[in-house]
């Protein structure tokens, strides 16, 4: 990745800034775990060959960039995320287990600074729940992807489960900081089995595998 970009927002509008920790308590210990999924989808090998290059978008405190650098110490993982603490939890955590591999920088997903066709693989977790502009996300990931480079997105599929961080996230904010307003929506941006399919529609995907299970879905795409 080039230098990463000064935001010009105000970071302290996010709810992910001001109560990071909690939001990465939802992410360590509350929400599903999809390591094995996206290994599995990734690399049917098991095993991805070395100097593999992954980027994960809206890594927020860095959970499966960790999971997936430290199996596999051949590949290389950048997480972006424009929440400055949220980085801040993620570096702690991969110094913590001496990650070498596995670095995260402070970029907003829908203007990356890099070229195309950059990475083989990417993954993504819960990033529509907050992004208003999900399709210039996924513009995005088709161009960085290498041909033949897949995506795993992961997003829930029902709006109660998923609005509990962020209503938990805005009541603590409204104590801890009374009158400030937040970028992210109260309720989490949530898309029908067909509206999901069809995000992904708009790119010329070679391959595009989307499915459910229990509380989310997933997409599975592979660049031509």
């Amino acid at each position: 990745m080039a230098p990463a970009r000064t935001e010009n927002r105000d970071q302290s509008e996010s709810l992910f800034e001001h109560v990071a920790w909690l939001y990465a308590f939802f992410r360590e210990h509350l929400f599903r775990d999809d390591t094995n999924r996206m290994i599995a989808a990734l690399w049917p090998s098991g095993q991805p060959r070395s100097g593999t290059e992954l980027i994960e978008f809206g890594c927020g405190p860095g959970f499966y960039s960790r999971r997936l650098a430290q199996p596999f110490p051949q590949i290389s993982v950048v997480g972006v995320d424009r929440s400055e603490n949220q980085l801040r939890w993620a570096r702690e955590r991969a110094s913590a287990v001496r990650l070498s591999n596995c670095l995260f920088e402070c970029v907003n997903v829908l203007q990356l600074p890099c070229g195309d066709a950059r990475f083989d693989a990417l993954i993504a977790s819960r990033l529509f729940t907050v992004l208003p502009e999900p399709n210039r996300a996924i513009a995005e990931m088709y161009r960085v992807l290498k041909p033949g480079g897949r995506c795993f997105v992961a997003e829930p599929r029902y709006a109660f489960w998923a609005s509990l961080p962020l209503f938990a996230m805005w009541l603590l904010a409204g104590v801890m900081h009374s009158g400030n307003g937040y970028r992210e929506p109260q309720k989490a941006i949530i898309f029908s089995a067909s509206a999901f399919e069809n995000l992904f529609m708009a790119q010329p995907w070679k391959q595009i595998k989307t499915w459910q299970d229990g509380r989310y879905q997933y997409a599975l795409c592979e660049k031509a």
